[in-house]
């Protein structure tokens, strides 16, 4: 019988994870999880607020509320891309702790930088997700905007 500070053997032969590095990899997904969370409302947001200002400016033929309503579009593609390149950021730092003894992460470590080498902000901002969901809304946007000035 083993205790449970003892680290077990996987069927594969490498050495398990030690309690303190499952539990440091539950902060981590915690974290990832919320970023997670945070994407989606704030694309929700965004598409709440989108249309609510397009049919504003479509109802009124107002091109001022269909220019400002840029603004707030290009606003939560950014905040959603710096989501999205924190997340990938923390899962870089869990695969790091995930490997047997933790390959030099100090124990309950929660700073992603040092793994950003790989990963940039504008990379996650213009990923083929998020271009699509927000180039979607920049195109309903403008095409609003021309119907607005030409209407």
């Amino acid at each position: 019988m083993t205790s449970e500070a003892e680290p077990q053997p996987l069927l594969t032969g490498q050495p398990a994870l030690t309690q303190d590095q499952v539990k440091h990899l539950e902060f981590i997904q915690a974290v990832v999880t919320r970023l997670g969370s945070n994407s989606f409302l704030v694309k929700g947001w965004c598409l709440t607020l989108a249309a609510g200002l397009l049919a504003f400016a479509a109802e009124g033929a107002r091109v001022s509320v269909a220019v400002t309503a840029f603004v707030p579009l290009v606003a939560f593609w950014l905040l959603d891309g710096y989501f999205l390149w924190q997340e990938r950021l923390f899962r870089r730092l869990y695969d790091q702790v995930r490997r047997p003894a933790g390959e030099g992460v100090e124990p309950f470590a929660m700073d992603p930088y040092p793994y950003a080498a790989g990963a940039r902000w504008w990379q996650s901002t213009c990923s083929v997700t998020l271009a699509l969901f927000y180039g979607g809304l920049a195109a309903a946007h403008l095409a609003v905007l021309l119907a607005v000035l030409l209407g």
